[in-house]
């Protein structure tokens, strides 16, 4: 796993996360129902996509379960800092730039390392939208770039897969 590049000090302007909100729908009920989206490699998740996944899967369970009738959690933050070295292309590059010399790059966006089996999105809902979670997280799990499994983390025995 690579080690997080978090140094804020060396880097002048970093650009903003694009992920709104961690968490979504009915914050204060205790629903009895509890699905996870787990990635199953060692991967790093970008915010762009983290946010696409977040949209997608809180507007299907706001449709199907009303705006009360659930809670969306993102659970992984993008702390790490990806840099990049831009090249100049065309006519003349080669005198404007000077290659790998000082490449230390500037900042162009921020990721989430993320390890195997760790939990990216968490849906809480009631037993009878089960399937409606199953179909959100699955529509979230489209939008990253890893294969994904749901784990149910509570109410298991309350279901029947």
């Amino acid at each position: 796993m690579v080690r997080p590049y978090t140094r804020k000090d060396y880097i002048r302007k970093i650009p903003a996360s694009k992920i709104v909100q961690y968490d979504m729908g009915n914050l204060s009920e205790d629903f009895p129902l509890e699905i996870s989206l787990a990635v199953k490699d060692h991967t790093h998740l970008t915010h762009n996509s983290l946010e696409a996944a977040r949209i997608a899967s809180n507007r299907y369970l706001q449709r199907t379960t009303g705006k009360l009738g659930y809670r969306l959690k993102i659970r992984v933050y993008p702390h790490h800092i990806v840099r990049e070295n831009p090249m100049a292309t065309g006519a003349g590059a080669d005198r404007v730039q000077s290659g790998m010399r000082g490449a230390f790059g500037k900042a162009v966006s921020s990721e989430a390392l993320v390890r195997k089996n760790q939990k990216v999105i968490t849906a809480y809902v009631n037993v009878k939208d089960f399937e409606s979670a199953k179909t959100a997280l699955y529509r979230a799990a489209m939008k990253l770039p890893v294969s994904c499994k749901l784990v149910v983390d509570k109410g298991h025995d309350l279901v029947q897969f």
